[in-house]
């Protein structure tokens, strides 16, 4: 039986309030408008954007809300003007977006969607400005134009990408955010040649990932740099053959490694979001070919300081935004690599709980014991 056209009851995980566990709640989906796309999600996954957020060390504070933006799964139904993407497509959701219409998305250089950009604050849908979710009347705001801890979810039709029906979502729901963030940072912005030597600075999911983009390009010397010595045994899972934490030292840890790869490694990606890591990740590549790339985000009043001769002597600080993916264009061919066996996901996923143990998968990311955990919409 469709349920195109029609409001469809199911479960959400509700945030009524910052901090306190999730609810899950019967709520109300209304139909998808203009440019819009109804998915049944089946596999979401916690990233540590949706924990911020929920604890509303975000700028400003919106409850009731849904988070979640890691998901895989199947268009339900599609809203007016929709013509690339069908009911019954598998489908990555994604926090970003791809009109194909902005000069930003025109451009080869860059995936800044100017309508799709990531915004933190919006809680509604860009066609009228309201919610698609409700429940006993009464809106409940989005996340990042996804929402996937609900059964179903409307998206904006540029921030869906649609993939292989071959690829298994449990797995691939994970490309959607951290782990193209970090991998693209290597692979697509940072560049490192095969033989070259690598830091990653912070070990969590994007910084696995931003090694596993290392691995893939031949690294010989992939460097994990992190507070918590702890993290050092599984990234060896993902490359990282050597480890440096700075409180083991007394002196600048871009001075350590300097020191171990004869003036510096040749990349570092930083994926912490601490100014002084990026400060450090930029100090410690070599003159004269170095890149060091900025992954995390800072707190809004940091101010990054160096001395202007580190510029001078040809070293380069670049920055990147979801590992410079295209969304619509570029996802597709990252599930592929793993198709392919070029990309390994699944060490990712140290995890897996069903739907109505959303907060087991809250209390194992806050206890630092999850790089990610896979919820099961189904179960």
């Amino acid at each position: 039986m469709s349920t195109a056209g029609q409001v469809i009851k199911c479960r959400a995980a509700v945030a009524w309030e910052a901090g306190k566990p999730l609810s899950i709640e019967e709520v109300e989906v209304a139909p998808p408008q203009k440019e819009e796309v109804r998915l049944k999600i089946l596999f979401t996954s916690l990233c540590h954007t949706d924990v911020y957020f929920w604890e509303a060390k975000g700028q400003h504070p919106l409850f009731p809300r849904i988070y979640g933006h890691e998901a895989g799964g199947i268009v339900e139904s599609v809203g007016e003007g929709v013509t690339d993407l069908h009911p019954g497509d598998h489908v990555l959701p994604v926090f970003t977006g791809e009109c194909k219409e902005c000069r930003h998305c025109k451009s080869e250089e860059s995936n800044m969607c100017d309508l799709l950009r990531i915004n933190t604050d919006r809680g509604t849908m860009l066609s009228d400005g309201k919610s698609r979710f409700s429940k006993d009347g009464k809106p409940i705001y989005h996340f990042l134009g996804t929402s996937t801890f609900s059964e179903y979810t409307v998206c904006h039709v540029g921030s869906v990408a649609k993939i292989n029906p071959a690829a298994p979502l449990d797995k691939v729901c994970v490309l959607s955010c951290g782990i193209c963030t970090g991998f693209g940072a290597t692979v697509n912005v940072a560049k490192p040649k095969k033989g070259s030597s690598v830091a990653i600075f912070g070990l969590g999911a994007v910084g696995l990932a931003a090694a596993e983009g290392a691995r893939v390009s031949g690294a010989a010397r992939i460097i994990g740099v992190d507070l918590n010595s702890n993290r050092f045994e599984e990234a060896k899972k993902f490359g990282v053959n050597e480890f440096v934490n700075p409180k083991d030292h007394n002196k600048p840890v871009q001075e350590v490694i300097a020191e171990m790869t004869d003036g510096g490694v040749d990349r570092s990606v930083e994926c912490t979001g601490s100014v002084q890591a990026m400060i450090s990740a930029f100090e410690c590549v070599h003159d004269g070919w170095g890149v060091a790339v900025l992954v995390g985000v800072p707190n809004k009043d940091d101010a990054f300081k160096t001395h202007p001769v580190n510029f001078l002597n040809e070293r380069t600080l670049k920055g990147t935004f979801y590992g410079n993916y295209k969304p619509r264009s570029d996802l597709p061919g990252v599930v592929e690599m793993y198709m392919n066996k070029e990309l390994e996901v699944d060490k990712f996923i140290t995890h897996s709980v069903p739907f109505a143990e959303i907060n087991k998968a809250f209390d194992l990311m806050l206890s630092g014991q999850s790089i990610r955990c896979i919820i099961r919409m189904e179960d």
